[in-house]
C-alpha cells in the first residue's frame, strides 16, 4: 500500500500533514504508517495499492480520469472562488504591475510544469480569451521556483496556484515584494484520489480524519472542509496547448 499528500508540501505544514494523515489511516483501518514522497508521481497515482493521494486537475482529466477513484476536493476558502475551487495568481515585480495582456504575451512566463492546471493551463485560458498567447515559457519545476524567477529577473511573470501563493506569502516573505498582477477564472481544486473501487470507504475515512483534526492543524494547512465536485466538473475544461 502507498500514500501521499503531496501538492502543498512544505516544512512548516509537514507535521500538521502527518497528524491528518494519522487520522486518515485510524478511520480507515489499514494504510502505510507513513507518508510517501514519490518522485514519479503519474506512476505512484496509477498504482493499484494506492490508498490516498492528492493530484492537479490537468492530469486527473487529461490521463487519470477512468483510472482511479476521485475521493473528494478539500477547500480552501480561496478569495473569489467557490467552496473546493482555487485559481492561479499571475505575479510580476513591482516595475510590471502596470502591464495587461498584450505585455504579458511578450513576457517570460514561469511556470512549474506543461501539465499543471495552476501553472499553465489557467495562465494560457486566461490569455486566450483576450487573443493573445504567451511565446516565452520557462519550466521551473515548481510553483516556488516559478515567484523566485520572477524575484530575482530570471523570469517576468509567474502563474502560481493560489494556495501555494498564500503559503508562499505566509512562510517566505521576501516574495511580499512580487506584485499581483490578476487572478484566472476559478476551477475545481486539486482533487483526493485513491485507487480504482476504494473510493467509499476512503471518501468516508478522509472525512472522518478532518473531522478529528484539530483547529490549529486545520489553520495551519488552511483546511476549510472538504466537496464532492463531480468528475464531470474536471473533465470538461479543455485541455490546454503545447508549451511553446
Amino acid at each position: 500500500m502507498t500514500a501521499s499528500l503531496p501538492m502543498y508540501a512544505r516544512p512548516e505544514t509537514q507535521a500538521a500533514t502527518d497528524r491528518l494523515w494519522t487520522a486518515i489511516r485510524a478511520a480507515l483501518g489499514h494504510g502505510p504508517a507513513t507518508l510517501d514522497t514519490p518522485t514519479d508521481l503519474m506512476a505512484h497515482w496509477r498504482d493499484p495499492a494506492l490508498v490516498l493521494s492528492q493530484t492537479c486537475g490537468l492530469p486527473y482529466r487529461a490521463a487519470l480520469h477512468g483510472h482511479v477513484d476521485l475521493v473528494t476536493t478539500p477547500d480552501h476558502a480561496l478569495p473569489g472562488c467557490p467552496p473546493g475551487y482555487y485559481n492561479s495568481v499571475l505575479v510580476t515585480r513591482a516595475g510590471h504591475a502596470g502591464s495587461g495582456p498584450e505585455d504579458w504575451a511578450r513576457m517570460r512566463l514561469a511556470v512549474n510544469g506543461g501539465d499543471s492546471q495552476s501553472g499553465w493551463a489557467a495562465p494560457a485560458a486566461h490569455l486566450g480569451t483576450t487573443g493573445h498567447a504567451f511565446a516565452r515559457v520557462t519550466v521551473t519545476g515548481a510553483h516556488a521556483l516559478s515567484a523566485r524567477a520572477v524575484l530575482t529577473g530570471a523570469a517576468d511573470l509567474a502563474s502560481v496556484d493560489a494556495q501555494t501563493w498564500r503559503l508562499l506569502l505566509r512562510h517566505e516573505p521576501d516574495l511580499r515584494a512580487l506584485h499581483e498582477a490578476a487572478r484566472t477564472e476559478p476551477t475545481p481544486g486539486l482533487p483526493l484520489i485513491t485507487a480504482l473501487g476504494r473510493g467509499g470507504a476512503v471518501r468516508q475515512a478522509v472525512r472522518a480524519g478532518l473531522a478529528a483534526l484539530s483547529e490549529d492543524d486545520r489553520a495551519t494547512l488552511d483546511l476549510r472542509g472538504l466537496v464532492d465536485i463531480p468528475a464531470a466538473a474536471y473533465t470538461a475544461l479543455p485541455l490546454p496547448p503545447p508549451l511553446p
